[in-house]
């Protein structure tokens, strides 16, 4: 295994993705570079399991998530759900995998049709995929408005009348409407205030273990994906850095763009919280239209050798259940 994984079987099989969006100038329109938002990306999710994927703003974690549901048009890789290469499938035979499939946006209010009522908005899935109509359909919305503890009797309302947490649940009751296997959940919680952010976590996994999801919790905060998580896979600049179980990131991170990372998290701790290392990094995350040579992070990292400038680190394993891109991490 080459992504972290224990080797059971895969629900989800991400096999070398690349996406590059083409950059054009002029009056012709002639390309002059690619912009390389995701550059080789490797990973699998098993049944049940929730994977998150963290990393710094810009360094491809949504475009990930909208290439794995074939919402973006890849440049090349595989993405393998339920045994299927989902990139080569078109038209109904895509369109009929998208009802095991589905995605929770990271603002609750853009997602959401203002002229559509809650009752609507949670039940247009069940109406574009034909699963129930007349009663049965209402009584469906009504349901799924209680899975996400929303009373029934909001069904009438629009999204302007709720607060963000309600209409996050909306938005989770509509990806649950057609009991999908595989939800990708796009920084769901970014958009809240702290506290509701741990009532939505709380939400999304009391319905996995209801309902037996499989989650990729894309995030940009260490601290928000440790309790949902089984394995956690670190991502800069369009490349996975590390992945391991979530335990093992926070208790003994490898690669030094993790370490920095989580030496920023808050610990509840006061004492324990002034005195220990903050690491802070050197500069601005570079351009992806023009990522530098060898490893993606040498420009900002503490630690960089000569061999860092000139080779590209291969994620290898360095522990149990533990994977590693850095040529001055040992391998196990």
């Amino acid at each position: 295994m080459s992504d972290g994984s224990n080797g059971a079987e895969h629900l989800l099989e991400v096999r070398n993705l690349i996406k590059y969006y083409p950059v054009t100038a002029g009056v012709l329109r002639r390309k002059v570079g690619d912009v390389k938002a995701v550059d080789g990306v490797s990973f699998s999710i098993e049944p049940g399991e929730t994977l998150g994927l963290v990393g710094e703003s810009g360094c491809g974690k949504t475009t990930t998530g909208r290439c794995i549901l074939q919402l973006q048009e890849i440049t090349s890789g595989e993405v393998m759900f339920q045994g299927q290469d989902l990139t080569k499938m078109k038209g109904e035979a895509l369109r009929c995998m998208r009802r095991h499939m589905q995605l929770i946006f990271q603002d609750p209010f853009a997602s959401l049709d203002p002229r559509m009522t809650a009752g609507d908005i949670v039940g247009e899935p069940l109406r574009v995929h034909d699963i129930a109509q007349g009663k049965r359909y209402r009584q469906q919305v009504l349901e799924l408005l209680s899975m996400v503890e929303l009373s029934p009797t909001v069904a009438g309302r629009y999204p302007h009348e709720f607060s963000g947490g309600q209409r996050q649940r909306l938005g989770i009751a509509r990806a649950l409407a057609v009991r999908p296997a595989f939800i990708v959940c796009d920084e769901p919680v970014s958009a809240l205030d702290v506290s509701i952010q741990a009532q939505i976590i709380t939400l999304l996994m009391r319905l996995r273990d209801e309902f037996h999801l499989t989650y990729l919790f894309i995030a940009h905060d260490l601290a928000v994906v440790r309790n949902i998580s089984d394995r956690v896979a670190v991502m800069y600049l369009g490349k996975i850095m590390e992945i391991t179980t979530s335990d093992r990131l926070y208790d003994e991170p490898r690669h030094p763009y993790t370490i920095s990372l989580l030496s920023a998290v808050p610990i509840p701790d006061p004492v324990v919280d002034r005195t220990r290392e903050r690491i802070i990094l050197k500069g601005d995350v570079p351009s992806p239209m023009n990522p530098p040579s060898g490893c993606p992070f040498h420009t900002r990292c503490p630690h960089a050798e000569e061999i860092c400038k000139s080779r590209v680190p291969e994620l290898k394993p360095t522990g149990p259940n533990h994977w590693t891109a850095c040529h001055l991490v040992e391998a196990a």
